[in-house]
């Protein structure tokens, strides 16, 4: 039996259910970092490093997608677990800020997983597009290196490489508290002049 939705996420891939398939075998270190929007940075960060523990290790604001170039204010953070793993937030600019709200944009969800070098990256993005799997990327992030691509069931996943050194990590844990501050005053600014 096909699988209909396997169809749709890769259409120059056939995909059949029980069909034994080749491994590409993508050499996965582990997880990289989960993506959510969040309706309020502060509330985020209150929760998960006030309450859970979690340490803020990276506040990056931009202004344009990475991935297109349009125009979209946002913040993303990342708060890191023990193993290094992060668990990060985008906080849109232009979002309706109600915690009923979920994502309107389908590039915040997703997960990413980590690779060990560069070489490890675009051979995956070789393998994944020989594969009939479409593949954004590599895209340079400031600190990480990333491919994106969706899975049959339309998730958003992505393979990163970390490409600073351990003096960018101590200075963006440094200032990650002074960099939420500032995102959170543009933002209150912005939501007062756009009402």
């Amino acid at each position: 039996m096909e699988n209909s939705k396997s169809k749709n996420a890769y259409e120059n891939m056939e995909t059949h259910i029980h069909d034994q398939v080749e491994s590409i075998g993508v050499p996965v270190k582990g997880l990289h970092h989960l993506a959510y929007y969040c309706h309020d940075a502060e509330e985020t960060r209150h929760f998960y490093e006030d309450l859970l523990g979690l340490r803020l290790v990276h506040t990056l604001r931009v202004e344009n997608l990475p991935s297109s170039g349009r125009y979209n204010p946002y913040v993303h953070l990342f708060f890191q677990f023990e193993d290094g793993s992060s668990i990060a937030f985008f906080d849109l600019l232009d979002e309706p800020d109600h915690p009923g709200m979920g994502a309107q944009k389908p590039w915040t969800d997703h997960m990413a997983m980590k690779l060990a070098s560069m070489d490890q990256l675009f051979q995956t993005k070789a393998r994944l597009e020989q594969a009939g799997v479409t593949v954004v990327g590599p895209i340079d992030h400031e600190f990480t290196q990333s491919i994106y691509f969706k899975d049959p069931n339309g998730v958003n996943l992505e393979f990163a490489v970390d490409t600073v050194d351990e003096a960018y990590v101590q200075n963006e844990i440094d200032h990650a508290h002074e960099y939420l501050k500032n995102w959170i005053e543009e933002k209150k600014q912005h939501k007062s002049v756009s009402k």
